[in-house]
């Protein structure tokens, strides 16, 4: 008889040993995300059916046009984080400022905060195309039952204690690591569980992909340039979404490079470190794989505010090497 699925519920907690001194909050943090995740998703299902993609009609503090399933996507995680009162402060991509949880008391004992990217990609939606949610958990540094400070948020990426996507696409995958190897949970739409489907995922040493926005190559630095020009002359295929779940789910799947560097007018690129570069560099790493901003190893650049943009590249360790030399 075939064995059964393994639950993302049951293998949360068949994994707390991992973190002996959490008492069981990280598991129902995670929990809070799948929870999350599957709202985002059926709304997501419903693109174009109800009144939800399109410009939401105001900026972010990137200066982005929202999305209305940005705004959707971001309320639904920041309420299901809060509501079942276990972390201490959030950060998101689309508020200003980080977001400070605390009783009515003014105290929180919590010992997790979280930052994430609600909804990566949200303008591809009226196109039809994946986009996801990425996230990123930290202990917190300040004084427990003290109101969370930004140096709580403002921490370096090897201190993640867990990281993860979610894409919403042909199907939707939660994927996530705890430092422990990085595991894909697929959703079954017709149960609304996720089911263990890529256990102990891995990035291949080499790829032939590689992931870049050619339309900024006059401004790309020289070594980028002739990076670029390496896996042309080597035939890999070129492969951009530009959508950054889309693209990095793919690349860890099937090897490759995803890479988007600093240009003339924007030097340090357009990804945020703490959102988006943080999250996938653990992820990537788990998988076997590197990451860098051409310089250091993205996990050990020292955050200096909570919106920071770095460049990026990262994938298949031979492919980011090989990089790196050029540069």
């Amino acid at each position: 008889m075939e064995e059964r699925y393994t639950t993302l519920g049951e293998f949360i907690i068949k994994k707390q040993e991992d973190f002996p001194y959490s008492s069981g909050e990280l598991s129902r943090l995670m929990n809070s995300i799948r929870l999350a995740a599957k709202i985002v998703a059926q709304k997501v299902n419903q693109a174009g059916l109800v009144d939800i993609t399109g410009a939401f009609g105001k900026e972010n503090i990137q200066g982005e046009q929202q999305q209305k399933l940005d705004v959707f996507a971001n309320d639904i995680f920041i309420q299901t984080l809060v509501n079942r009162e276990i972390v201490c402060g959030i950060g998101s991509e689309e508020n200003d400022d980080f977001i400070s949880i605390c009783g009515a008391d003014g105290s929180n004992n919590n010992k997790y905060v979280v930052l994430m990217d609600p909804l990566d990609g949200s303008s591809n939606i009226d196109v039809n195309v994946s986009v996801g949610t990425i996230f990123s958990i930290y202990r917190r540094i300040s004084e427990d039952g003290t109101p969370v400070t930004q140096a709580d948020f403002l921490q370096k990426g090897i201190n993640q204690v867990a990281a993860g996507y979610v894409i919403y696409g042909s199907s939707t995958m939660l994927v996530y690591t705890t430092g422990n190897g990085v595991n894909g949970f697929t959703l079954d739409p017709a149960m609304g569980t996720f089911f263990l489907s890529h256990p102990d995922m891995k990035i291949a040493e080499d790829g032939a992909i590689f992931s870049v926005n050619e339309g900024n190559f006059n401004q790309f630095e020289q070594g980028v340039k002739d990076y670029i020009g390496y896996c042309k002359d080597h035939s890999y295929s070129g492969r951009y979404i530009g959508s950054l779940v889309a693209d990095v789910h793919r690349n860890i799947l099937k090897g490759g490079i995803y890479m988007y560097p600093g240009t003339v007018s924007k030097p340090n690129g357009k990804l945020r470190l703490l959102y988006e570069c943080n999250p996938f560099a653990m992820i990537i790493e788990q998988a076997g794989g590197k990451a860098t901003d051409g310089k250091q190893r993205i996990l050990e650049i020292e955050p200096t505010e909570l919106h920071q943009r770095v460049p990026v590249f990262c994938g298949s360790k031979n492919m980011v090497e090989k990089l790196e030399r050029f540069l």
